[in-house]
């Protein structure tokens, strides 16, 4: 079975952990397939590209000519539109949630004016929100990149997702972890999605041995409340839910770029209503004036 992935070390280490989860699981072989998308050749900043779905397009065409069978995303990276020719067949047990912080000191201690970069407008307006006195500098590149940029003096800090840095190997480098309660991650952060045709029906049996339900429950909440808002706001969406096995708890917010603002929200439900949930926290929020702190910043 051949299994797509983006190029990236970050990438190639997902798709091969869920390959050799795969292997463990049921016996079967999984070749890795790179492909090389217009997201990571291209030097321009991600929000002017349409956002993150430029990495998924492409493997998306492997799937459909048939040149791979299944391909593992960063969950985050997905529209949340779903588009009816494939199906998340699987959402495997999700990891660290948070952001991290790489430098030479801890957050509170970074000197004012220290330059702290980051591709996330979300990090950016929610670190604007705990310190207003930093230079955030949006930067991409791989997470290499990113790290050389402190390790070189280019930057004081860089955040990046923990997940991320840990699947690399990298954690030691992190200085400082961010509690969900000061910066809330992206929508599906720390989770990796199971992609193939729709049509496949053999396929999505033999991928849906690796779903957790419990992540599928929460990162469906997640992203129907990005989803909601995507309609009436481009700022900074923050979210994160957690199913215990009974109960769906869920926090949002919407922050002005400027970080000076916010709405946030909470609300807990029945784990098998994660895509309802969301929605009522969506418009309990757009009707505390979360769509105004989009509307002041949308381009």
């Amino acid at each position: 079975m051949k299994l797509g992935t983006r190029r990236s070390l970050m990438a190639t280490t997902q798709s091969q952990m869920i390959a050799d989860l795969y292997t463990a699981r049921t016996g079967r072989e999984i070749e890795l397939v790179g492909i090389t998308t217009f997201g990571d050749v291209t030097k321009a900043q991600l929000s002017q590209l349409g956002g993150t779905g430029v990495f998924v397009s492409a493997l998306r065409d492997k799937l459909v000519e048939g040149e791979i069978d299944f391909a593992v995303h960063s969950l985050k990276d997905l529209p949340t539109k779903q588009d009816p020719r494939f199906t998340l067949a699987a959402l495997p047990e999700r990891h660290d949630v948070r952001d991290a912080l790489v430098g030479r000191t801890k957050f509170a201690d970074l000197a004012p004016g220290a330059k702290v970069g980051t591709g996330s407008p979300r990090r950016i307006a929610m670190l604007r929100a705990l310190r207003q006195d930093l230079d955030y500098v949006p930067i991409r590149g791989n997470a290499d990149t990113r790290i050389g940029k402190v390790t070189s003096g280019e930057l004081d800090a860089v955040v990046l997702a923990a997940a991320g840095l840990t699947r690399i190997g990298r954690q030691g480098e992190i200085s400082q972890i961010f509690e969900v309660e000061e910066l809330l991650p992206a929508p599906g952060q720390g989770a990796l999605a199971v992609e193939c045709l729709s049509t496949r029906s053999d396929l999505v049996d033999f991928l849906s041995v690796l779903d957790d339900p419990r992540t599928r429950s929460a990162v469906t909440a997640e992203r129907a409340v990005l989803s909601a808002l995507e309609a009436g706001c481009s700022a900074p969406v923050g979210a994160f839910a957690l199913d215990d096995g009974h109960t769906l708890n869920l926090t949002a917010v919407v922050v002005s770029l400027d970080g000076r603002e916010a709405v946030r929200k909470s609300a807990a439900g029945s784990p098998s209503e994660a895509m309802e949930l969301g929605r009522d926290l969506a418009a309990a929020m757009i009707a505390d004036g979360a769509d105004r702190l989009m509307g002041e910043h949308s381009h």
